[in-house]
């Protein structure tokens, strides 16, 4: 998150640089994999995974005190043991199916650099005070960084931490030396590692940070280096990744995150100069960028109580993080909101279509962590917090940590989220890729539960005794595909199994955005599939009860389904509408970190945390979109 650092550049030799892993051959490894193993005819499963996993090459994480590099991070992901920064032993209960190391693509290896560098030879008086701060405490290096990223985002980094020359030699270094690392532990069919990187734009603290994923093997990432994100704007992300593909005719995607600590700028209905946004830049963002991160360690993003009044839940995860920018430096106000939910990014979407011909909204929803400790978890009782500063320890939930003022964001604001779900044919480079390119995919807060959408017109509750997954690729779109209006109502089939080790499922909704005639946004969500509670007002669906012990950090299972799916036709239909469909499934209520932690530690909390660490865990499913026909400018569909 530093301007194009370049002090003391000299090669360190890094975790990540250890011994290689195991698996197939390194042809196969270095490729997509495609040609490795056998591939379902249709999408069969979806594949677990984080793509969004910072380690000690990021400047803020190093900063924070995490000592485990990609090597750790790839082991911790496939399953296996490891040791935390803080000396606990981690490991997953279920491994991951794919990773995407996504390092800080500015000042790769920078606050490691500084923290090795000898005290006499750091001149700068800034540059030693951080270095001091570093070697002196957790907590002091902590707020090293603290002072680094509010220094970033006033655009005052010292000027010694700016030579591109220096940084970029150090940078080649160490992505040569991942790269080889990831092709070493890629294993097709088993666990795929992707290359990836943080490209970091953060104008006046406001968070415009996409991560940056690669399909390919380092035969063709080799042949770049991670593009430098505080100066410029987005298009020049943009130039970097086509020319990428136009020089290793590789392929490579954008993930947009954090949307809710942009105060309003990730979803812009203007251009990126202020005037009309232009078709080709609304096309160029959606082709770049199909798939959005809707939920993580830091906030929920789908949206917001002000913005969905009569959304009950709306609002999951918004808790002090709608407060401001990430470090505080401008607060956020509500006329910002619609420009920094998912959902009514989805919404201006459709306007600016309707308007333009074009969507540059038109995108997939995963989850990630974010996690800046190495270590790739959501869940619940494994929860290993945003940085190494709160791992499991007794007084983490109650702890400032706002990285600017130190106030208004609390250790219990974080969530033990999320990870990504894609569905696809098998577990490789090129499967998965294209899973999040024809945006396949899906998000949750941290449960594995398996939720299934198809669209179409001509679907009926018959389909659920025959092959209903063929019949809804046949005859239909899966989530992340266009239907074009056929002048009658969109049916749906959708499916949802609870985490075979989680919670029953309460309930099934379809949210719905659309135009009406005269181009007013709607929103509305159905609940479409529910346990108990029979012969209830679908509209006014009572709560399905909670069964946690908040003392012991404990639920049951004796209320909720473990399967719950519909046929749903939707009853709002208007011929020529132009709208949008996704799913939402919730748990019932269950326990998160924080009570874990109160359980763990012995801790009294105030009654209020208490209360707000019981949550329903939950999916979102890409969307469907219904398209009027004929309309200027409208892409061909994504799916068959």
């Amino acid at each position: 998150m530093i301007k194009r650092f370049g002090l003391l550049a000299a090669p360190v030799l890094l975790a990540s640089c250890g011994m290689p892993g195991t698996g197939g051959s390194d042809e196969a490894k270095s490729g997509d994999g495609t040609d490795t193993i056998e591939l379902a005819e249709f999408p069969d499963r979806p594949y677990w995974g984080d793509t969004h996993l910072h380690t000690d090459v990021s400047v803020d994480a190093f900063g924070f005190g995490v000592r485990l590099g990609a090597e750790d991070a790839l082991k911790f992901a496939r399953g296996e043991e490891v040791i935390a920064t803080t000396g606990t032993a981690a490991r997953l209960d279920r491994p991951l199916d794919f990773l995407v190391i996504a390092d800080h693509s500015d000042a790769m290896g920078a606050t490691r650099r500084l923290y090795d560098a000898p005290r006499m030879m750091v001149r700068d008086p800034t540059l030693r005070r951080w270095r001091d701060m570093m070697h002196e405490s957790p907590d002091q290096s902590t707020r090293a960084v603290a002072e680094l990223i509010t220094a970033a985002a006033n655009d005052e980094i010292p000027g010694a931490l700016r030579d591109p020359e220096r940084q970029a030699k150090a940078t080649r270094d160490l992505w040569d030396r991942h790269l080889a690392l990831l092709d070493r532990y890629n294993d097709p069919g088993t666990f795929t590692a992707f290359a990836g990187f943080e490209w970091t734009l953060m104008p006046g603290g406001n968070n415009l940070h996409r991560v940056v994923m690669f399909r390919d093997g380092s035969a063709k990432t080799g042949e770049v280096v991670p593009y430098p994100g505080l100066d410029g704007d987005v298009s020049g992300l943009w130039d970097y990744m086509e020319a990428y593909e136009e020089k290793t005719s590789g392929k490579v995607l954008a993930i947009p995150h954090n949307s809710n600590l942009s105060n309003g700028m990730m979803f812009e209905l203007v251009g990126p100069d202020g005037g009309p946004m232009s078709a080709e830049y609304a096309r160029r963002r959606a082709a770049r960028e199909p798939v959005v991160e809707v939920t993580q360690i830091k906030g929920d993003s789908e949206s917001h109580s002000f913005l969905s009044p009569n959304d009950e839940f709306a609002g999951f995860g918004d808790a002090g993080w709608d407060l401001g920018n990430l470090p505080l430096t401008a607060k956020t106000t509500p006329d910002m909101f619609a420009g920094s939910y998912v959902r009514s990014a989805l919404l201006r979407g459709l306007t600016l279509e309707q308007r333009i011909g074009a969507n540059p909204y038109a995108f997939g929803l995963i989850g990630s962590t974010d996690s800046h400790t190495a270590l790739a978890t959501a869940d619940e009782d494994n929860f290993f917090g945003k940085h190494t500063g709160n791992e499991p320890k007794s007084d983490r939930a109650m702890l400032p940590q706002n990285l600017g003022t130190r106030q208004g964001r609390f250790g219990w604001h974080y969530l033990a989220s999320g990870y990504a779900a894609a569905w696809a044919r098998g577990n490789t480079r090129a499967e998965i890729f294209d899973a999040f390119m024809r945006r396949e995919v899906y998000a949750t807060t941290g449960s594995r539960m398996v939720v299934r959408l198809f669209a179409g017109f001509d679907f009926s509750e018959n389909d659920w005794e025959g092959d209903w997954v063929r019949a809804g690729y046949t005859r239909g779109v899966p989530m992340g595909g266009d239907l074009v209006d056929a002048g009658r109502a969109p049916v749906f089939l959708v499916s949802a199994l609870k985490d075979p080790d989680g919670a029953n499922l309460d309930r099934v909704q379809i949210v719905k955005g659309w135009l009406d005639a005269d181009g007013t946004q709607r929103e509305k969500v159905y609940n479409i599939a529910w346990s108990g509670r029979e012969g209830a007002n679908a509209d006014a669906l009572p709560p399905v009860g909670d069964t946690v012990d908040r003392a012991q950090a404990s639920y049951a299972n004796s209320i909720g389904a473990a399967e719950l799916r519909a046929t749903w036709t939707d009853p709002d239909y208007r011929a020529g509408q132009r709208a949008f469909y996704y799913v939402r499934v919730l748990e019932i209520p269950t326990p998160n970190w924080v009570l874990f932690d109160a359980k763990r530690f012995g801790l009294k909390l105030p009654s209020e945390v208490v209360e707000a660490s019981v949550t329903q865990e939950r999916a979102y499913s890409s969307p469907v979109w219904l398209r009027p026909r004929k309309t200027p400018g409208d892409a061909p569909p994504i799916m068959k």
